[in-house]
């Protein structure tokens, strides 16, 4: 059993699992009874999101320090208790369930998902290579 980083709107891989999407908001245009069909995701977590004051600061990060002042932001926000219990609930789930967890970025290591994952792994995650 293994938790999978993925980019909503892939293809989805065998054994993924639910898709759960920890982003800010639903994808443009598309209806709700369209999100799992189209591999956007099956949940909706936006928990686990970063705030739009955040989200802003890694879309806008053009070097190296302002992509560290988004990584610090987005930890800041997953250490508060509600986030660090989702974190913690999605690493225990791991050993006991495939699914996966995801946003939209085209490039992991631009995008939240690329902390998360690491967040995960501190939890005691069973991430998929």
């Amino acid at each position: 059993m293994v938790v999978r980083v993925v980019r909503l709107g892939t293809d989805r891989l065998a054994n993924e699992g639910l898709r759960i999407g920890t982003v800010r908001r639903p994808p443009r245009g598309v209806p709700k009874s369209e999100f799992a069909r189209q591999n956007w995701y099956d949940v909706w977590f936006p928990n686990l999101a970063p705030s739009l004051e955040t989200m802003k600061l890694g879309q806008q990060a053009a070097t190296p320090a302002d992509w560290a002042a988004f990584v610090r932001h987005y930890r800041a926000e997953m250490a508060r208790p509600e986030a660090s219990h989702s974190i913690g609930l999605l690493a225990a789930l791991s050993h006991q369930s495939d699914f996966s967890v995801g946003c939209y970025c085209e490039d992991e290591s631009h995008c939240h998902r690329s902390v998360l994952r690491e967040l995960l792994v501190a939890a005691g995650a069973r991430l998929a290579p």
